[in-house]
C-alpha cells in the first residue's frame, strides 16, 4: 500500500498561502508522499495548468492516486443533470492525462422539494451514463460515501449494484461514516469487495473547550476533524482489514481539522507508514 495526500487536505494552507497546484505537488515531494490526489475545483485555468501539472508530476516521480470530481446528480432539471454527467466524463479524460484510473465521484444530496426516490433515480441514471465512457476508457468511478443519499455503506452498495458496472466502485472514506453514525469497520466489511480507493479521515466529538465550529452529524452531534488515529476511527483495524484483502492501492490522507494542515498531514503520513510497515497498535 502507498500513501497519498489529497489537495483538499491542505485546504486551509492553500487559502492562507495562496498555493497553486504546483505548490501542492512540491509539498508532497518534499515531504516524501508516494502520491497526490487532485481535485477539479482547484484549477484556475485548466488548459494552461494541466500540462504544467503533468510535467511537475513526472519531474517529482509522484503518482496521482485519484482525480476528484465534485459532481451532484440530484438536480431538478434534466439539463442540469446532463451537465453533471458531462462533468464526470470530462473528469475521466483529465484523469487519464494525469496517469490515474480512479475518478472520485459524489452522488448528490437531498434538497428542498426533492424526494429520496427522485435522488436515487437520478444518481443511478447519471452514473450509468458516465460509466459507459468509464468502461471504454478503463477508468473507475469511485463513489465517496457522502451525504444522506450515499452516506451509509448500504446506500453506496445499493447504488453500485443498481448501476451494475465493474467500473463503478467505492472510495472508502473512513471518517465520513461517523457523520451518519455508522461504524467505519462495519462499513468496511459491507463494502470491501468494491473498494478501489481509500480516504483516511478522522473525527472526534466536540468538547466544551473547543471554540471552532465542527461538522454536524445526522443526529446533531458536532464532530471535529483530527489527524487520522486521534479520533474515533479504529485506524489499525482498517489497516489490518486492508492487508487481509491484499489491497494494493493508495491510502489517501484527507485532513479536515483546524490545526496547521502541513504539520497534520506529515504526522498522518508518518503514522500510516508505521502501521503499514509493522502493524503495531496506536
Amino acid at each position: 500500500m502507498k500513501i497519498s495526500v489529497s489537495m483538499y487536505s491542505l485546504a486551509s494552507t492553500i487559502q492562507k498561502e495562496n498555493w497553486s497546484i504546483l505548490d501542492f505537488i512540491q509539498f508532497a515531494k518534499k515531504n516524501h508522499f508516494d502520491g497526490i490526489e487532485l481535485l477539479d475545483f482547484y484549477w484556475t485555468d485548466i488548459k494552461k495548468e494541466l500540462p504544467e501539472a503533468i510535467h511537475a508530476i513526472k519531474e517529482t516521480n509522484l503518482i496521482v492516486s485519484a482525480y476528484d470530481v465534485s459532481n451532484d446528480f440530484v438536480k431538478a432539471s434534466e439539463k442540469e443533470r446532463n451537465k453533471e454527467v458531462q462533468k464526470v466524463i470530462e473528469g475521466i479524460y483529465t484523469a487519464k492525462q494525469l496517469g490515474t484510473n480512479i475518478v472520485r465521484t459524489f452522488c448528490g444530496d437531498i434538497k428542498d422539494g426533492l424526494t429520496f426516490e427522485d435522488g436515487q433515480e437520478w444518481i443511478i441514471e447519471g452514473l450509468r451514463q458516465a460509466a459507459k465512457v468509464a468502461s471504454e476508457e478503463k477508468v473507475y468511478l469511485a463513489i465517496e460515501n457522502h451525504g444522506l443519499l450515499a452516506g451509509r455503506s448500504e446506500q453506496v452498495e445499493a447504488i453500485i449494484q443498481a448501476v451494475d458496472s465493474p467500473y463503478v466502485v467505492s472510495t472508502f472514506d473512513a471518517g465520513n461514516f461517523l457523520l451518519v453514525h455508522e461504524s467505519p469497520t462495519h462499513a468496511f466489511d459491507h463494502l470491501a469487495q468494491y473498494i478501489k480507493h481509500v480516504h483516511f479521515k478522522d473525527f472526534r466529538e466536540k468538547e466544551a473547550q473547543d471554540t471552532v465550529r465542527g461538522f454536524q452529524s445526522t443526529e446533531g452531534v458536532e464532530l471535529i476533524g483530527v489527524v487520522p488515529g486521534d479520533g474515533q476511527v479504529a485506524l489499525n483495524q482498517i489497516i489490518s482489514k486492508l492487508k487481509e484483502m491484499r489491497y494494493d492501492g493508495f491510502l489517501s490522507i484527507e485532513y479536515e481539522g483546524f490545526d496547521d494542515a502541513k504539520a497534520a498531514n506529515i504526522k498522518a503520513k508518518d503514522r500510516l507508514r508505521h502501521l503499514i510497515s509493522d502493524g503495531e497498535q496506536l
